[in-house]
């Protein structure tokens, strides 16, 4: 069985999941910034954080001192529907947190691989590490971009990595994309996984109850077991 590295924080609807993880966030955001100035969040996309990016717009903090970026980007730029950063700057950068600063991934002068190294370079000049990360997770037990397909799925699991962003080619993933390293988002000082639904709970599950010599790890599971700190795991039916 998979060593238990989660909290599980069950909620009855996703208001309510979104209401309790938008506090969360707000006081480790506004921790951050009492502490040292600034604070530095990543978030996921994806059609589940849309509530939650919402209710977190509109908590009162110092967000004129917060830096947001993307766990994971697909290589589109933000005029695709499939864009993190469109979902970001539509859902989360409004009302209180307008003030904020985002600093996207997607470079669309860039090759893939050439946009990795761009980012990572700009990225060593922000405040690390991560005072909060929000994963989300597919049915396929993905999370940020590390699909059970990706070519370097190792390589961006590597916990003593010292890459901030990643190229990923998966066939799963619809696209090429980018993703900040597992290395970078377990050294979150508040690091949550955020899932919705029934068929995500049953995935989950499964992923961590993956007996040991069944096969490949799930990614989740990887980065759950990477983790220095339980990730507390938000879920609401």
């Amino acid at each position: 069985m998979a060593r238990q590295n989660y909290r599980w924080n069950e909620f009855s609807d996703r208001g309510a999941l979104a209401a309790a993880l938008a506090g969360r966030i707000a006081a480790e955001l506004a921790g951050a910034t009492e502490r040292r100035g600034q604070a530095l969040m990543a978030v996921s996309g994806g059609t589940t954080p849309k509530m939650l990016f919402q209710t977190l717009s509109r908590r009162k903090l110092g967000w004129d001192e917060v830096v947001i970026t993307l766990v994971d980007e697909r290589f589109v730029p933000a005029s695709s529907p499939r864009s993190n950063a469109a979902l970001v700057a539509e859902s989360l950068l409004q009302d209180e947190a307008a003030a904020a600063r985002f600093v996207p991934l997607y470079r669309e002068s860039l090759t893939l691989e050439a946009a990795a190294q761009a980012d990572s370079a700009d990225m060593k000049l922000l405040s690390w590490p991560l005072d909060v990360a929000i994963l989300g997770m597919g049915t396929d037990g993905h999370t940020a971009s590390f699909f059970p397909d990706a070519d370097a799925l190792k390589a961006l699991l590597e916990p003593a990595s010292d890459r901030i962003v990643l190229p990923v080619h998966a066939p799963s993933a619809g696209e090429p994309r980018l993703t900040l390293s597992a290395a970078r988002l377990v050294e979150a000082g508040f690091l949550a996984l955020h899932i919705e639904g029934a068929d995500k709970r049953a995935s989950f599950e499964a992923a961590m109850g993956q007996a040991p010599g069944t096969g490949a790890k799930k990614p989740v599971r990887a980065v759950i077991e990477g983790s220095p700190k339980p990730v507390e795991v938000f879920w609401a039916p």
